[in-house]
C-alpha cells in the first residue's frame, strides 16, 4: 500500500522542530500537505522516479480554484473575459497562497488562527473569499454579513445557540448575517471562505 504523506504529518514534523522531510519514492504527497509545508517553512525532499511524469494537482486544490472560479463568474455576464463581462475571472492559485496570523481579538491564548483574503472589492467582486485556519480551540465571531464554508481539512465546529455544527472535509456550511457563534475544532481545521459582501468591515463601521 503506497504510503500518504499528510499535513497532519508536516505540522508534526515542525512542531518537533524538523525543518525538512524525506518522502520516499511512491509517496503519495497531498496539496494541503505541500500548502503547510510552505506556510510553516518545511522542505519536502520527495524521490521522483527517472522519467516519471509529474503527478496531477490533488482533487481538492481543484475544487477550491472551481469554488473560486464559480463564486467571481456568478457575477458576470457573457463569455469569460468577454465583451460585456467589464472585467476578467481572477485565478487564484491555491500553491501560493500565504496565510498570515489572525488579527482581529478572539482566540484562546494558544490557539493559532490564521487566514488570508484571496477575492476582495479590490478585485470588482461583489463577494469576498479566503482561506482559514485554526488550531485547537474556540473563539467567539458575530457575523455582519452572509458567509458561506468549504471544510478542506480537518474538523470545524460553528457553535450556536441550537447547538454545534459540524464540518468536515466536502462539507458546506451557510452562515447568514447577524448570527452569533464560536469558530472552534478539537484539533485542525481548514476552510474557505465566501463572505457577501465583500466590504462588510467597511459596511459594519
Amino acid at each position: 500500500m503506497r504510503r500518504a504523506l499528510t499535513a497532519a504529518d508536516v505540522r508534526t514534523a515542525a512542531a518537533a522542530g524538523r525543518r525538512e522531510i524525506d518522502a520516499p519514492r511512491g509517496t503519495i504527497v497531498t496539496a494541503l500537505a505541500r500548502d503547510t509545508a510552505r506556510e510553516l517553512g518545511v522542505t519536502l525532499r520527495q524521490q521522483v522516479p527517472t522519467g516519471a511524469p509529474v503527478a496531477p494537482s490533488g482533487s481538492l486544490e481543484q475544487e477550491v480554484r472551481r469554488i473560486v472560479t464559480t463564486v467571481l463568474g456568478a457575477g458576470t455576464a457573457g463569455a469569460v473575459g468577454g465583451p460585456g463581462t467589464g472585467r476578467g475571472v481572477r485565478h487564484v492559485d491555491a500553491r501560493d497562497v500565504r496565510l498570515e496570523p489572525f488579527t482581529h481579538p478572539g482566540p484562546e491564548p494558544g490557539q493559532e488562527v490564521r487566514a488570508v483574503d484571496v477575492i476582495t472589492a479590490a478585485d470588482g467582486a461583489p463577494m469576498a473569499a479566503g482561506f482559514l485556519t485554526l488550531t485547537r480551540g474556540c473563539f467567539p465571531w458575530t457575523l455582519t454579513y452572509d458567509e458561506v464554508q468549504y471544510v478542506i481539512e480537518g474538523e470545524l465546529h460553528i457553535g450556536t445557540h441550537d447547538g454545534t455544527v459540524v464540518g468536515r472535509p466536502g462539507d458546506v456550511l451557510y452562515v447568514p448575517k447577524g448570527t452569533a457563534i464560536t469558530f472552534g475544532t478539537p484539533s485542525w481545521a481548514r476552510f474557505l471562505y465566501v463572505t457577501y459582501p465583500a466590504d462588510w468591515e467597511a459596511s459594519s463601521t
